[in-house]
């Protein structure tokens, strides 16, 4: 601090200095602010004193001014001792004696200033003592001690005597009057002080006999208190206090009870302010810290308990006896040494001073005080109080009287209650600090549920203001804090209480469920661990339950439910949580489960659903099995008990459609399971693959027939369940969303689900998420009122473009809402005109059909690009995808079968004795009704079916435009439709396959049934292949119905001549659109379709053993599955069937061990193909095999990408279609195939014409070498020249021989790269097999060396010496190899060269055919083969000249040489043993189409030396089997050792190797390798063709 006092002033000080102090203490004391001012004046004095001290000045001038300043303020004297006495203090402590002695005389000269008492009282007694104030310091010491002593510590004695008992008896008798008069508290009170005073009464006493008379007397409570509050004023406000606590003292002996009326007492005292609590509850045992350490040991004992409770013990005697010890030690620790504060307490709460019971509760651990019984009931009747007239206003249900509840008598209680914005205010906070012991008083929980009852009704209805909705907000989320801290612990405590369950749950169905659900997983997992008593009886609880699950059986149902039901009412989350981790574990549990849960209440059914949910979405489990290809067990239990559950009883549903709704969102589809179960069970639409035909049909028919006849179990009763269900998505909005959902993840589960998971198992996800929209779907479709639907599905456009909705997925949804709609419209039709006549409905029918369908032909446009509408018209792509099996046919055997077994029922039941009449005659009425049912169903039907097929014939002129070709319609017509659909549902496969076949018998302009079944049956590898299992089932279904209708028409020529004969589908010649006609010669006839028919087993033999032999999972999985659906109508024929049996006991040998699944569905096929053997014939009675008359034409097939078939009708034509089918690009194929059309149409019209050329048909035969040379050489030229379609055939074959020659030769060095190419291999496997056959191939060139002259000539010898037999036997496993080969040429290879069409080279050509005939060629098409047998013997040969470059002449000749010697042995060989199967071979012909000529032609440059022979052995048709070919080898090893000994090169050759059987065995077997793997390349290659045509459609 600043000196107040400059040195200056005193230097100057009789000059000035004086002056200034003066006015600066006069300043000083003038300040208004006292305190600063006392202080400062304090500091200057100190500082003049000081300076006087130091010597700076002088005693007497310090005095003088003193004198002066002494005015100033009343205390300055006291101020001014105050400064002496701090100097005192400092000067006595310094060494130097001239400070002190100035001090002494400062002081001396100030005595005028100030009273000696005050020095006296301030000053130390040695400084009194020098000053002369006192005469000794010494004496004054003990004065000053005996003052203290009796002043402050000496008691005043009361002479016991003195008072006197009359006295006491008189104050009783004061205290103990009636009081009921006009005696009041202040008369009283004057009695007492007279009483004291006379008879010399302790106060002390008086008011202790005052309080004790109190306690005996508690009514008067208004004459007591004043009476107190009086005597008071005479007392230390702490005497009460001090009284009361002696009292409480007294009764804290271990034997000791405080008696209530003195907690009463102190509890009125309290509430009226005469004491405060703080100083009472000092005085109250036992300590806080103790009751700290006492609530510590409680939670520690119970978790102790749950630890024994949980441990397996062996023998149940033990734990017996410890629970009975345990209940002992409980009871003692009940019984504490007597807690005073909590008797303080219970009486606080009894006469309602709720301030301060809450106190003393604040100061206590949470819930321990309530967790006394005693004041649980106390608060809880306060509650009571409380809440009274807003529960007679609002809580009390109607028709309930109650018993009212009477306010407390003191004015100084909590106020009661008018409205719910009072409860908060109190009541909230009261039943927080009671916790789950609101359990103590049941009647109080009702009338809080009650009340929160009634306020949601209040909170629900709208209208209030914002404030007070913000007021009603706060209010809600008090009482789900009430709800969630008080009433769900207590109930979890209460005994078994169902009514207060259901009570709660009134309260608790105004929630929505998110809150409930909240509140449930609270009550779950953190409630129980939060209270001790809570954590015992959840162990109780677990223990419980764990007794009854083990005795639950199928018998037992009834007792163990109540049983259940009993435990469930007060702690259902902890039962229901350990319920279902045994389900999940068991699910033979399930049924039981379901059935004795049908005593539970309402909460208890929605706290389940909960924990369903919660299990459902637990992170722990994993959904997978270890193996990662199944969807994990607990996971399917569970959907199955979710479906029992929801079905069997009332639970709401929104919750679970919402879980599975935002799995899905998440992308994960697991879950989908539990929807497709609840579905299941609640609607009765189940979705398996297991249908049998019989139900198939059914489901074709109306709802009662589906479910009299469609389904597996009989599905009763489910009306109930199934309006619920809609229920609950129409509330939630989730209808539309899921189906979305579905379809969007479909794609998911393959490209974002799919990642790391096994192919297996992300097929059944992608199973089970389709799967479960058919079905979903079909629930919606069968259960939601036209309006709902309509309302909730946007437009088809609206679907696949903004929501991203496959297109199948798509019309799926919208397909009930087109039936609903045009039904409606009709039924509008019908009663604006009464016409009844037949004409009339279907003319209004039609109308409605238009009004309807019009906006969706406009809107499927934006569907596709609009190339796509040049082949078919958005009206046909609408109609096929809106219809329904149910509007093609009826299914009138299903109908029978159904109407005949509740006709037998009846008669059982007409039969039955047993029975009583009543029962009798009620089911005979239902059958009765059923009957009636179906009847009208299918009149219904028949009459719908009429109308839409008169819709079809109306329309069908305008559904395929074909501004392409017609192969292109066809491909849409498969690509958008067919197949999309086909895998779709087993009722869309069997759609499809019946559409096919009403378009054809609709006779629709541009469509070519021929080639629609060619392409379905020619490539099944591709869309087997890229099928899930289910798909791959429908896919067969389809196969299987497409099959039947063909084998309809193959069994009989008078249904084929009647449903085909003159049909425009069978027309074999392709014209330019616009010109339809045609002569029967176009058709197809009926032995020409047998041969095709033929054609097409074989080619579903060949994909089948290919899948076969992929070894690939899914290839075998598939082809099995859709070889057993297919299964009544192939294999027909006996080959063919042996061909499959062998490879698939081979499927089952390799599978065995490995794979147990393929190895169950291959016996299971094999078993079943066994027993179908009896039914299949020869190939002979399959089709004809003589060669038709000559204007027969044979109907040859050609193959593209989707196998499009081309029946033509001239032999030359058909010989070049198949020489060269198209395997190229889609833009090629489309234009080639425009460009055969129109060369088709000009050459059936000008049959005789010599071309341009002017060749003669004597050297037919060079041309068709050349022809032949062409066609393998001039690829990139055909490109072109395809790409340009629009040059007639004339001026193409202008000029062209000319260029032949150099073409010829660069078409053999393009084949030699392609060639190269194709032969790099794919995988390690086929590494492998290529180092192998380099090794052989090597070896066998060391030992040949044959000129080329020899190799030429023997050939040439050869071909003239062997039967054609040979050569079909080469042409025909080259065919074969090609077939399964990439095929990679455009169609137009037919127009390269112009061959003569005159009569003479026919005639040749015939006679060709009847050479070969002669040989037995078991070829169906004979002009075909020996066109084909001219072309490869004269390209074979001219192959020969232009490999020289590439291939040093020498080994060529050797292998060449060692070529035609095998080939020539085997052959022959082969002719004896193997007749029938090179029959079956031939047949492949119709397969060459879709060869490339350069594989065709390498593959001739093989068999005339550039490989090894082998080839030739290599099973090629599927009817060899590995084995057979290994016994051929064998037996061709030992005839070449000793057939040929004097053909110089077999000897030279032989002399060569050292056993020369061996090494060609070994060379034979690497040689096979090598074909194997070159097929399966090719098989790649074919593959890899077929997507990128896939991705161009």
């Amino acid at each position: 601090m600043a000196a107040l006092l400059p040195a200056e002033w005193i230097k100057n000080w009789e000059k000035g200095g004086k002056n200034e102090f003066v006015q600066l203490c006069r300043a000083l004391s003038e300040n208004k602010n006292h305190d600063v001012g006392f202080r400062d004046i304090q500091q200057a004095l100190y500082e003049l004193a000081y300076h006087v001290v130091r010597g700076n000045l002088k005693h007497d001038q310090a005095s003088n001014v003193l004198g002066d300043v002494i005015e100033f303020r009343e205390d300055m004297p006291s101020i001014l001792a105050d400064v002496f006495c701090i100097l005192d203090i400092e000067t006595s402590c310094l060494e130097e004696k001239n400070k002190r002695d100035h001090f002494t005389q400062l002081v001396l000269a100030c005595l005028y200033l100030v009273s000696d008492t005050v020095l006296k009282e301030r000053l130390d007694p040695e400084t009194l003592e020098s000053l002369g104030l006192i005469k000794q310091s010494q004496q004054f010491n003990q004065k000053s001690v005996k003052i203290k002593t009796k002043l402050f510590y000496k008691q005043q004695k009361f002479n016991l005597l003195r008072e006197e008992n009359e006295g006491y008896a008189k104050l009783i008798a004061e205290l103990g009057q009636d009081l009921s008069g006009n005696i009041t508290s202040d008369l009283i009170l004057e009695n007492i002080k007279s009483l004291i005073g006379c008879f010399n009464l302790d106060p002390n006493r008086v008011l202790d006999i005052i309080l004790e008379v109190y306690e005996c007397r508690p009514e008067y409570d208004d004459f007591f208190v004043p009476l107190i509050e009086s005597y008071m004023y005479m007392c230390e406000p702490q005497t009460l206090c001090h009284i009361l606590g002696f009292k409480f003292k007294f009764y804290q002996d271990p034997s000791g009870e405080t008696p209530s009326s003195l907690y009463r007492v102190a509890a009125v005292l309290l509430q009226h302010n005469l004491i405060d609590l703080e100083d009472l509850y000092v005085h109250l045992l036992p300590g806080d810290n103790a009751i700290i350490e006492e609530h510590k040991r409680e939670i520690v004992e119970a978790k102790q308990i749950v630890r024994k409770l949980t441990m397996v013990v062996l023998s149940s005697e033990k734990t017996e006896e410890k629970e009975k010890e345990k209940e002992k030690e409980e009871e003692k620790t009940e019984k504490p040494p007597d807690n005073q504060k909590l008797g303080l307490l219970e009486a606080l709460l009894k006469i309602g001073d709720w301030h301060h019971a809450q106190s003393i509760m604040d100061q206590m651990p949470p819930f321990y005080s309530t967790s006394h019984k005693p004041i649980a009931i106390a608060l809880c009747q306060l509650v009571h109080v409380t809440i009274e007239p807003l529960y007679r206003r609002v809580g009390v249900p109607k028709g309930a009287k109650g018993s009212p509840v009477s306010s407390l008598p003191n004015k100084r209680a909590p106020k009661q209650a008018e409205s719910f914005e009072e409860l908060r205010k109190e009541v909230f906070n009261m039943l927080c600090y009671l916790g789950p012991h609101l359990s103590h008083d049941p009647i109080l929980f009702a009338k809080v549920v009650r009340l929160g009852k009634a306020f949601m009704k209040e909170f629900q209805s709208d209208g209030s203001k914002q404030e007070d909705k913000e007021k009603m907000e706060t209010l809600f989320s008090c009482l789900l804090s009430i709800t969630d801290q008080v009433l769900l612990p207590s109930l979890s405590l209460m005994d078994c209480n169902a009514c207060m369950s259901e009570e709660l749950w009134g309260m608790f169905k105004t929630f929505p469920y998110q809150y409930r659900y909240r509140l449930y997983g609270q009550w779950k997992n953190e409630t129980y661990n939060s209270h001790p008593l809570l954590v015992k009886v959840k162990a109780q609880t677990i223990d419980r339950a764990k007794y009854i699950m083990k005795r639950l059986t199928k018998e037992n149902v009834k007792p163990s439910g109540r049983q259940i039901g009993k435990l469930s009412h007060s702690n259902p989350t902890i039962l229901f949580d350990y319920i279902l981790s045994q389900i999940q574990k068991y699910d033979n549990l399930i049924t039981p489960v379901v059935d004795s849960l049908k005593y539970l209440t309402s909460l208890n059914y929605d706290v389940l659903a909960y924990c369903i949910i919660e299990a459902l979405a637990n992170p722990e489990k994993e959904r997978m099995k270890h193996d990662d290809t199944t969807i994990s067990s607990w996971l399917q239990s569970l959907a199955s008990f979710c479906g029992a559950i929801f079905r069997k009883y009332p639970i709401e549903l929104a919750g679970l459609l919402q879980y599975v709704a935002n799995q899905l969102k998440a992308g994960k589809s697991f879950d989908l399971l539990i929807l497709k179960e609840v579905v299941q069970k609640m609607a009765g639409i189940e979705i398996t693959e297991e249908m049998t035909m019989e139900q198939l049909e059914a489901m074709t028919g109306g709802e009662q027939l589906k479910a009299e006849g469609g389904y597996f179990g009989q599905i009763r009763n489910t009306k109930k369940s199934s309006q619920r269900l809609k229920d609950a998505l129409l509330d939630h909005d989730l209808a539309l969303p899921l189906c979305l959902l579905m379809a969007q993840q479909r794609n998911g589960v393959v490209f974002q689900e799919g990642g790391e998971k096994h192919l297996k198992l992300v097929g059944k996800l992608y199973d089970q998420c389709h799967d479960t929209l058919v079905q979903f779907g079909g629930f919606l479709a069968s259960n939601l009122s036209t309006e709902d639907y309509i309302k909730r599905v946007p437009s088809i456009d609206v679907l696949c473009n903004e929501f991203h909705t496959p297109h199948d997925a798509a019309f799926f949804l919208s397909r009930p809402m087109y039936a609903h709609h045009i039904s409606s419209k009709y039924d509008e039709l019908k009663k604006a005109e009464k016409g009844n006549k037949q004409q009339h409905k279907v003319h209004k029918y039609i109308t409605s059909c238009e009004l309807v369908m019009a906006p969706v032909h406009e809107a499927v446009i934006s569907l596709h690009l609009p190339k796509v509408w040049d082949d078919i018209s958005p009206q046909f792509y609408a109609t096929f995808w809106s219809l329904t099996m149910y509007d093609l046919a009826v299914p009138h055997s299903s109908y029978d079968r159904e109407v005949n077994k509740l006709k037998v029922q009846m008669k059982a039941i007409d039969d039955n004795q047993e029975m009583p009449p009543n029962k009798k005659k009620k089911e005979k009425e239902r059958c009765t009704a059923l009957q009636d049912k179906l009847l009208e169903e299918e009149k219904k039907q028949l009459e719908h079916v009429q109308r839409v097929l008169q819709r079809l014939k109306l329309e069908k002129d305008n559904w395929l435009l074909a501004k392409s070709t017609k192969n292109e319609t066809i491909t849409k017509f498969l690509q958008l439709c067919i197949f999309p659909r086909c895998i779709f549902s087993a009722i869309d496969a069997v759609y499809c396959a019946h559409f096919v076949e009403l378009v054809h018998q609709q006779k629709t302009p541009n469509f070519s049934t021929l080639l629609c079944y060619d392409r379905v049956f020619s490539d099944i590898i591709y869309t087997v292949a890229s099928c899930t299992e289910n798909e791959a089932s429908r896919y067969g279904r389809f196969l299987c119905c497409m099959l039947e209708t063909v084998t309809r028409w193959h069994s009989d020529r008078v249904i084929y001549e009647k449903e085909c004969g003159n049909y425009p589908g069978f027309l074999t010649i392709l014209r330019a659109t616009g010109f339809d006609g045609g002569n029967k010669a176009d058709q197809l006839d009926y032995e020409n379709f047998r041969h095709v028919v033929h054609k097409w087993h074989y080619k579903l033999t060949k994909a089948s053993v290919h899948c076969l032999e992929t070894g690939e999972y899914t290839h075998i999985r598939n082809i099995l599955i859709v070889l057993t659906k297919i299964l009544p109508w192939y294999p027909k024929v006996l080959n063919l069937g042996q061909a499959l049996e062998r490879r698939v006991h081979k499927i089952c040998q390799e599978e065995k061990e490995k794979r147990p699944d393929l190895y169950a569905l291959a016996m299971g096929y094999s078993g079943q193909l066994k027993s179908r053997k009896p039914f299949m014939i020869p190939e002979n009675e399959f089709h004809h095999k003589d060669p038709p008359a000559r204007n027969a034409v044979p109907a040859t097939v050609q193959n593209g990408p989707g196998g499009a078939g081309m029946p033509t009708s001239l032999a030359i034509n058909t010989v070049r279609l198949e020489e060269g089918a198209t395997e190229e690009t889609d833009k090629l194929k489309e234009k080639s195939q425009g460009v055969v059309k129109v060369i088709n149409k000009t050459v059936n019209a000008t049959p005789k014409v010599t071309t341009s050329n002017g060749n003669s048909a004597s050297n037919s035969k060079i041309i068709k070498e050349k022809d032949d040379k062409e066609k393998s050489g001039k690829e990139k030229d055909k490109e072109k020249k395809d790409k340009t379609p629009a040059a007639t055939p004339e001026m193409k074959a202008l000029g062209k021989d000319g260029k032949d020659k150099p073409k010829e030769e660069r078409a053999n060095k393009d084949e030699k790269a392609r060639e190269i190419k194709e032969k790099t291999p794919k995988s390690d496997k086929e590494k492998e097999k290529v180092k192998k056959e380099e090794k052989a191939s090597k070896e066998e060139k060391s030992k040949m060396v044959v000129t080329i002259i020899e190799s030429k000539s023997t050939a040439e010898k050869e071909r003239e010496k062997e039967p054609s037999r040979e050569r079909d036997l080469a042409k025909e496993i080259k065919s074969k190899e090609n077939a399964k080969g990439g095929e990679k040429v455009p169609v137009a290879g037919s127009l390269k060269s112009p061959v003569p069409r005159s009569e003479t080279s026919e005639s040749e050509r015939e006679q060709k055919r009847r050479k070969v005939d002669t040989h037995s060629s078991p070829s169906h098409s004979s002009t075909v083969k020996d066109n084909l047998n001219e072309l490869k013997d004269s390209s074979a040969k001219h192959y020969i000249n232009h490999t020289t470059p590439t291939l040093s002449k020498s080994k060529e000749r050797e292998v060449e040489k060692k070529d035609l010697d095998k080939s020539r042995e085997r052959s022959r060989e082969r002719e004896k043993k193997d007749e029938k199967d090179r029959k079956d071979r031939k047949r492949d012909h119709s397969n060459s189409d879709r060869e490339v000529p350069q594989d065709s032609t390498k593959r001739r440059k093989e068999e005339n030396g550039t490989t090894g022979s082998s080839k030739h052995s290599k099973s090629e048709s599927p009817s060899d089997s590995p084995r057979l070919n290994e016994k051929e080898k064998e037996k061709n090893k030992s005839k070449s050792s000793g057939k040929d000994k004097g053909d110089s090169i077999k000897a030279e050759k032989m002399e060569k190797s050292s056993s020369g059987s061996k090494k060609e065995s070994r060379h034979d077997k690497e040689k096979t390798e090598k074909k194997e793997k070159r097929d399966s390349t090719g098989g790649k290659e074919e593959k890899k063709h077929h997507k990128s045509s896939d991705k161009h459609r």
